[in-house]
């Protein structure tokens, strides 16, 4: 019995030996090319993956985009040096049709935070609090094929102001 237990603790340890022997400099940097690079090819049996061979999806996106210096989802601070105005805004980047935006004023933290929405049929929003204006700058596909069914969304008094008087 001391012989199997023994047995069994050292080809517990020989993946993690194998595993730390290895170097860095190994990792080759890949571009992605296809959808087929966003699925990892697993780990050889009986070794311990890696997080590259292991991740899938928006995980080995992120994982890629690092290795090649990217910050994927751009995850740096909006400018809050300044106050947007509606000739000059602040601008969002977004791929998908809406995007909800946190505004803590002008200077940062001068209010709590407000919550806009910006979405591509109305992509410019006005804070309410200090005046800080926001823009949506879309960066997704062209069109969407997904098709989903219209979604109906109740109306608000920002429904009742007359178009003339809408931002620009």
């Amino acid at each position: 019995m001391f012989v199997h237990r023994t047995a069994f603790a050292l080809a517990r340890r020989v993946p993690v030996r194998a595993l730390t022997r290895r170097t860095f400099s190994s990792s080759i940097v890949r571009k992605v090319k296809s959808e087929s690079d966003l699925i990892g090819p697993g780990a050889a049996p009986g070794t311990i993956p890696t997080d590259l061979e292991q991740a899938t999806g928006l995980e080995r996106l992120e994982l890629l985009g690092k290795m090649e210096g990217i910050d994927i989802f751009d995850m740096k601070p909006l400018d809050a040096s300044r106050l947007g105005t509606l000739d000059d805004p602040i601008i969002v980047k977004s791929g998908g049709p809406e995007q909800y935006v946190g505004c803590t004023g002008c200077p940062a933290d001068s209010h709590n935070v407000v919550w806009l929405t910006v979405s591509r049929e109305r992509p410019l929003e006005r804070c309410s609090e200090c005046g800080n204006c926001i823009k949506m700058e879309y960066i997704g596909p062209k069109e969407d094929d997904h098709h989903h069914a219209e979604v109906y969304e109740p109306k608000t008094m920002a429904d009742y102001v007359k178009p003339q008087y809408w931002y620009r």
